[in-house]
């Protein structure tokens, strides 16, 4: 109502000033819109025409603007209702994979994505769920889309890496990597991801260069010695790759370098011993090993020393290391049972009987006990108790051949490494002689994760089993 008596008002007070413009300018003008027409106007209605037309063309273009300005505004609302579905769908969809209901979460996903195929949100958390399902294929192609979109995203193409890792595309991860360090040299994740591909590759010589960045990096002090034990391990694996490809001078320089950092370490002990083998100074890597045995009383090296004196042709020796030991921890069943297979190897049959019959504790474990005292027993003809022994030894679930054990995982091996091939950890084996089948070890073993590939033996002689 404002408006209309608003509008009447400015009507009338121009009829007003009309007239009296009128009255002052009496006179008129000729306006023609063509060589052969014209019109006759009084000033006033000439300025009224020009007034009307400057309004008319005004309100023109303020309707023109007002009309874009509602379109743009009616697709802003639509955009906005458009995206706020989609963060909802998004949202719900995220609830349901938290809640285990991933299939419902699959199709809000989805959902979402035919309303913004490049909602990068979506792309990850579906890219993710088809790789837990071990759909790799699906799950690359959706984190590669996301990284089309954001190029220089990192959590991105982070996440692209661990497809392609357990899809067994090692390459193309790497080469992922590679790519993120261009973005960010310094990224953390990215370095320890890239130097653990290289290590299952077995690229040795390019993780040691990566792991000495990531020793300049501020870590806590775990993380520190995490790193620390890291660079041990793959100063020793250069070693050890530059000795097999017939390079024992450089060797011989990680081996001291992974013990200058670690003096217990003893993978680069056996290294350097294998160095003084090759070379012909089996007497020398003999002494070595003896002395280091005696730092650190580590059994495995018992075993390397009894291989390396059997091979001399001196098994006196190893029987005087065996009963110097025994002399310094003589409560030891497990050194009374390895010089008692000694003997039992050298057919020192009197002698193997007196040291084993006389064990406590491991008849009830082991089953390679048994079957030496079978054998023996056998020898002397007593027959009924080697049949006793033989029923003891095949009654065992599980057969126990003198294992090592990584201290990190439980794994069990026959052969003696540097490292473990299921949990990739360094200097972890230790001699386990007495070994219970029905104990919790066999569903350790179970409860551990599928074992990485890691096609890896240790330098020493795999410790002959009966």
């Amino acid at each position: 109502m404002l408006r209309l008596l608003l509008t009447v008002f400015v009507v009338i007070v121009a009829v007003v000033l009309a007239f009296r413009f009128h009255e002052l300018n009496p006179n008129s003008v000729t306006l023609r819109l063509s060589a052969g027409a014209g019109y006759e106007l009084s000033l006033a209605s000439l300025v009224l025409l020009s007034i009307a037309i400057g309004a008319g063309l005004a309100s023109l273009l303020v309707g023109i603007r007002e009309t874009i300005h509602a379109i743009m505004n009616l697709r802003g609302d639509r955009l906005l209702r458009r995206k706020s579905k989609v963060a909802t769908l998004h949202r719900e969809g995220t609830n349901a994979f938290l809640s285990k209901r991933t299939a419902e979460a699959i199709g809000l996903f989805q959902k979402c994505l035919s309303l913004d195929p490049n909602h990068v949100d979506s792309l990850l958390w579906l890219g993710n769920i088809y790789r837990t399902e071990k759909n790799y294929t699906e799950a690359i192609r959706l984190h590669r889309k996301a990284r089309s979109i954001e190029e220089g995203n990192i959590a991105v193409l982070l996440t692209l890496v661990k497809d392609l890792e357990d899809a067994k595309r090692f390459e193309e991860a790497l080469q992922v990597l590679r790519d993120i360090l261009k973005l960010d040299s310094a990224n953390l994740t990215a370095l320890m991801s890239k130097r653990d591909l290289l290590i299952r590759l077995e690229s040795w010589h390019e993780a040691l260069e990566i792991q000495h960045r990531l020793m300049k990096a501020h870590l806590t002090e775990a993380g520190q010695q995490r790193e620390r034990t890291e660079l041990v391990g793959l100063t020793y694996e250069v070693g050890r790759h530059l000795l097999e490809r017939g390079k024992p001078d450089k060797a011989r320089h990680y081996f001291r370098a992974a013990i200058k950092r670690d003096k217990q370490f003893l993978p680069a002990y056996i290294g350097l011993g294998e160095i003084l083998v090759q070379e012909g100074k089996t007497k020398n890597a003999a002494e070595i090993f003896e002395k280091i045995y005696t730092k650190t009383g580590n059994m495995v090296l018992l075993h390397r020393l009894e291989e390396l004196y059997l091979e001399m042709g001196e098994p006196g020796e190893i029987i005087r290391v065996y009963q110097q030991a025994i002399q310094r921890d003589p409560r030891s069943p497990a050194l009374k049972f390895y010089l008692g297979k000694l003997f039992y190897r050298l057919e020192m049959v009197d002698e193997a009987y007196d040291l084993l019959s006389g064990l406590e504790g491991p008849s009830d474990q082991m089953a390679d006990y048994h079957k030496i005292m079978a054998n023996l027993y056998l020898r002397k003809q007593q027959m009924d108790l080697a049949i006793d022994e033989l029923k003891k030894a095949l009654g065992f679930r599980k057969r126990v051949v003198v294992p090592y054990r990584c201290t990190q995982c439980q794994h069990e091996s026959a052969d003696w490494s540097g490292r473990c091939s299921r949990c990739g950890a360094w200097n972890s084996f230790v001699a386990l002689p007495w070994v219970d089948a029905s104990s919790g070890a066999t569903q350790a073993d179970e409860r551990q994760s599928e074992p990485r590939s890691i096609a890896y033996r240790g330098i020493g002689t795999p410790y002959e089993t009966l």
